[in-house]
Parts: structure tokens; C-alpha cells; sequence
């Protein structure tokens, strides 16, 4: 097991004492942490290739945008699929979410692609084709 969720195990926050919503945020602290530690190392490691040391308090910056603008994205996703009426979340309604910037959406269709083994994915589903078209004849 991983050594952060034993410790998380452990915390009375978890036991049920406080709630849904005190296991929650213990969650998302958890979450934030290990993003911070991974954009600190991102950070070191990217500042040496270059010849820079990045200051301390720049990385925590870096870090918190990135957590808000994941959360932000979490629910954006959530609320593309609450719109389509379903309870689950496909690869259509993350594309979705990235819709102003181009980039990053191509990036999003290129993974999606790779994933499904090069079918195109638009997140739109295909009408299938009516029998009255299949039966015409042309002359």
C-alpha cells in the first residue's frame, strides 16, 4: 500500500469522525501535495537543463495553478456529461473541455486516437445509415 494513504488511514480526519467532507479535503490535500512534489521536481529537473535554479516560491505558484486549473477542468468534464444526461465521463466530453485551445485539443484527439488504435475520435457519435438509403438503386 502506498505509504501517503496509510497515513492517511490513520488520521482521525478518515476514521468517520469528521465526515464525508473532512475525507474529502483530506483527499484533495493529498492530491495537491503530490502535485506539488512533482512540479518541484519537473521544476529542478527542467531549471539544470537550462543552467537556472527556479525559486521556491515560484514553484509553489506553479503548483497551485496547476491544481485549480485541474479542479477547474474536473468540473467542466463533469458538467459536459451531466449535460448529455449520463453519470459517466467519455473521452468526447474532455476534448470538449479544451475547445479554445487548439493545441491542446489536437493533443487530446491525438492521444484519443492512439488509445482506440487510430479510429478518429470527434466525441460525436455516428448516425448509422437508414435501410431506405441502403436499398436505393441508382439507374
Amino acid at each position: 500500500m502506498d505509504p501517503d494513504v496509510e497515513t492517511l488511514a490513520d488520521d482521525d480526519v478518515l476514521a468517520g469522525d469528521g465526515g464525508e467532507a473532512e475525507r474529502l479535503e483530506a483527499e484533495a490535500e493529498l492530491l495537491r501535495n503530490r502535485l506539488r512534489l512533482a512540479v518541484i521536481d519537473i521544476a529542478t529537473t527542467e531549471g539544470k537543463k537550462v543552467g537556472m535554479e527556479i525559486a521556491d516560491p515560484v514553484v509553489a505558484c506553479i503548483a497551485d495553478l496547476a491544481f485549480k486549473s485541474a479542479e477547474q477542468l474536473a468540473k467542466d468534464v463533469e458538467l459536459f456529461a451531466q449535460h448529455a444526461g449520463r453519470k459517466s465521463i467519455r473521452m468526447g466530453d474532455v476534448i470538449l473541455t479544451a475547445h479554445r485551445n487548439e493545441h491542446l485539443m489536437g493533443q487530446l484527439r491525438t492521444f484519443c486516437q492512439d488509445l482506440k488504435g487510430k479510429d478518429p475520435c470527434t466525441g460525436k457519435k455516428r448516425k448509422k445509415s437508414s435501410k431506405k438509403d441502403d436499398n436505393v438503386t441508382e439507374i
